[in-house]
């Protein structure tokens, strides 16, 4: 299966009285993934995908909880499509972590407008709870958490595109006491390399030319005598994929046998996103990061020497309990220092459930946290360009991602092996081709080059 077909295109195989169903995803990349799951679990069970909420019998929102916005926007979205008039006798289902967080709330609220409820680990009897529900009327759930469930055994069903997400795990085994993965997915457990390698060969027939492997921890993969290291070794040989690229790793997980493979193999990009949180080591140990601020500086030159360009990308937490300025301000050192080529910076967040919230008062005023995130999003900033205009003059290999970009319809973006997004002038290529590509400007946040020439075309 290539890619999604929509109404027009199922009518003809369909049983009668089948219901039209939308799906919305919130959230990270694994939620996208699992949306792709369960599409290709309704189909198999003849419901219609379309693709806006007005052609919908069945709205199924699949959602994301590591942060409290997440889960009010989709709150707020449910009350908004419950009021949607298009002439349908809507049910409305919810999907993910949020069924397993809130699990208490979402089942005995009975003011909250939702029909049924699936976790993660349930969505093979989704089918079901929408015909249970259906038949009695009562708002149906499954939010049991599996110590197996893969999902290997299905097929994700994929719109065309340029790259293809694969789930090589699932679940979290690590307990950051910030997180609230582990509770809302499960503890670890890792696909065979057989699956992944044969998904991968699927998606390459496909035309796909990119995939990236997807995890909590993803660099804890392990199956049978098989490490992470290992799997990226055989994805690259498989014909037709040009590059992988994998998400999201821990820092405790990088044996040299890995890095390795990251620095030598040709076809896993020259990007890691390796999540800092915090910069200073009394704050690390309360977040339960199990490394020092030295040792992930440690970690950080150990990478520079397997691969000085090796692009750099990172996640920090400001404002975490007790986090002093004199704390923060490490921070502020370990950024400066590993110079980031980007960063995902956020304000703590308690949520519920996790061990932080048990154990450690939120009590960092909201005006210092933004005081410290402003500061710390204007240092990120000056390093990215300078990181950036570092390329002006460098030819690097493009990918083609889009024929548009947020501000032409005449320009195209792509993404280079660092993952960083690249636009050009439209020109003789198309999505999914690989370009030469002379930078010749950048910003803090883009590449801006002119094709040199065409690698090759789909």
């Amino acid at each position: 299966m290539c890619r999604v077909l929509y109404s027009g295109e199922q009518e003809a195989k369909l049983k009668p009285n089948t219901m039209n169903v939308y799906i919305e995803t919130y959230g990270c990349q694994m939620n996208e993934y699992d949306s792709e799951i369960v599409k290709s679990l309704l189909l198999e069970n003849d419901y219609i995908l379309v693709d806006n909420p007005e052609q919908a019998d069945i709205i199924l929102l699949n959602t994301c909880s590591v942060r409290e916005h997440a889960s009010r926007k989709v709150i707020a979205r449910v009350h908004a499509l419950r009021h949607l008039n298009n002439g349908r006798q809507k049910k409305i289902g919810l999907l993910g972590c949020m069924p397993t967080n809130y699990r208490r709330e979402l089942i005995n609220d009975k003011k909250l407008p939702i029909d049924f409820i699936a976790g993660p680990d349930s969505y093979k009897r989704l089918a079901s709870l929408i015909d249970e529900h259906i038949d009695s009327g009562k708002r149906t759930f499954d939010i049991r958490l599996s110590r197996s469930e893969t999902y290997s055994d299905v097929h994700p069903f994929r719109a065309q595109g340029v790259n293809a997400w694969i789930a090589v795990m699932r679940g979290c085994d690590n307990y950051c006491t910030f997180c609230v993965v582990p509770y809302t997915r499960g503890r670890e457990r890792s696909r065979s390399v057989e699956s992944i390698v044969n998904e991968a060969r699927r998606l390459a027939k496909c035309g796909y030319k990119q995939v990236t492997l997807l995890g909590q921890n993803v660099n804890s993969y392990q199956h049978s005598e098989h490490d992470f290291g290992y799997l990226l070794d055989k994805v690259s040989e498989v014909d037709g994929l040009e590059r992988i690229r994998f998400t999201s790793p821990h820092p405790k997980d990088f044996p040299r046998s890995l890095l390795r493979v990251v620095a030598e193999n040709d076809k896993v990009c020259k990007h890691i996103h390796l999540p800092l949180q915090a910069g200073n080591t009394r704050i690390l140990d309360m977040m339960n990061r199990t490394y020092s601020k030295e040792e992930f500086l440690d970690l950080v030159h150990e990478i520079r020497d397997f691969y000085p360009d090796m692009v750099l990308s990172t996640d920090i937490i400001v404002g975490f309990p007790t986090e002093t300025e004199t704390e923060f301000d490490d921070t502020v050192d370990v950024v400066a220092h590993v110079a980031f080529d980007s960063a995902f910076i956020f304000k703590y967040s308690e949520r519920k459930g996790t061990i932080a919230a048990r154990k450690y008062p939120d009590d960092v005023p909201e005006a210092i946290k933004t005081e410290r995130i402003v500061r710390l999003n204007e240092l990120q900033k000056e390093i990215s360009l300078k990181k950036n205009k570092a390329h002006i003059g460098q030819e690097h290999k493009v990918l083609i991602e889009s024929m548009t970009t947020k501000k032409s319809h005449t320009d195209v973006q792509g993404r280079n092996d660092g993952n960083k997004l690249v636009i050009l002038p439209g020109g003789d290529y198309c999505t999914g081709d690989f370009v030469r590509a002379k930078i010749v400007d950048a910003s803090a946040h883009v590449l801006k080059g002119i094709v040199t020439s065409v690698v090759h075309a789909v």
